[in-house]
Formats: structure tokens, C-alpha cells, sequence
């Protein structure tokens, strides 16, 4: 079961819509659609919310360190409600996918996402779940920095929000447990 899910992305207007919040952005819209509002929690370092799934009820987080200390936050409220691993989803920013495309899957390295080295370093573990939304790759000459601080298109925004949709769509499964299925059904989409 999962009983929480961390959105990455860095704090601040200038970051909102940027590729790089991917994570943010699914967690708000996942609180937009539900009767809950974002609360500042000092002692884990971010934005709090719950909302209720057909689970029970299951914690969001939005760290308010930069995406490259995110582990900071996501370690204190793991370590404070003694979550194992698998308990934990993170949704993040995808290079290695099309614009829109969202999968899931457990484990594995960060990939050299800063935001999943620090979860992986202040957990101590891979062992976690990973919501990976597509932002694509930059243009060729372009930084990767530069590019992934940078909003999507029009259109871009429209592939995203798509692959929010279909991600929440599956957000009851995933806090239930039945991550096999949703995996199945996610990485078989186009």
C-alpha cells in the first residue's frame, strides 16, 4: 500500500510551471480535485495535504528544499511515521520519455535525477516507487539545465495534463496496493 506520495520539484513563482515540477503539478492537480488544502509543515521540510482514496486517506508531500535536497524532507516524514520504502511513491520529471508518456515501476537507480540521488541517499534505499512523467529531451545545443527550468509549450502542457489524468485515474489503485495492475495498464499506454 502506499501511504505516501512526494511530488518533486523546486519552490518558488519563477519554478511553477516549469518541466522540472512535474511532480508538484500532478500533486496539485490530485489536491484540486479533492476537499483538501496545502499546510505548511516546518518539521518535514514541505507542503503537506491528504486526500481520500478508495484506500482510506493517503499523504502528499511537495519538499520545500530544492529538488537537489529533497531527500532532506522525504527522509523526515519517512523516518516520523516509520513508512518502509515501498510504502513510498515519488512522482518526478522524465528525460528519457516523450512529452505525456507516464510509467511506473519500483526500484532503481536516480538516473542522474539529483532530486531521486538525495530521496535515495536520505532513505538509505531504491526500494521505492517512482511515477515517471515524460518531459522529453531538450533540443539539440540547448542545456539540459536550462531546458528542464523552462514551461513546456501549449501543446506540451496538453500532453502533460493528459498524463496527469491518466496517472490519477490509477491513484486509488496505487494507495490500495495493487501497483502490478497499474504498472501493467500505465507502461503498456502510449
Amino acid at each position: 500500500m502506499i501511504k505516501l506520495i512526494v511530488g518533486l520539484g523546486n519552490p518558488g513563482r519563477q519554478y511553477e510551471k516549469t518541466r522540472h515540477n512535474a511532480g508538484f503539478l500532478f500533486l496539485d492537480r490530485l489536491v484540486s480535485d479533492s476537499d483538501c488544502d496545502w499546510v505548511g509543515e516546518a518539521k518535514f521540510d514541505g507542503l503537506l495535504a491528504e486526500i481520500g482514496c478508495a484506500g482510506g486517506k493517503v499523504l502528499l508531500l511537495k519538499p520545500s528544499t530544492f529538488m537537489n535536497r529533497s531527500g532532506q524532507a522525504v527522509g523526515k516524514i519517512a523516518r516520523y511515521y516509520k513508512l518502509a520504502s515501498d510504502e513510498i511513491l515519488v512522482v518526478h520529471d522524465e528525460l528519457d520519455f516523450d512529452v505525456g508518456v507516464v510509467r511506473l515501476k519500483k526500484d532503481g537507480g536516480h538516473a542522474g535525477h539529483n532530486g531521486l540521488r538525495d530521496i535515495i541517499a536520505h532513505l538509505g534505499v531504491k526500494e521505492f516507487y517512482r511515477l515517471r512523467v515524460g518531459i522529453g529531451r531538450p533540443p539539440s545545443g540547448k542545456v539540459v539545465a536550462d531546458f528542464v527550468l523552462s514551461c513546456p509549450s501549449k501543446s506540451e502542457w496538453v500532453l502533460m495534463s493528459s498524463a496527469f489524468d491518466l496517472a490519477a485515474s490509477y491513484v486509488d489503485q496505487m494507495v490500495v496496493g495493487d501497483m502490478a495492475m497499474v504498472m501493467n495498464k500505465l507502461n503498456s499506454s502510449k
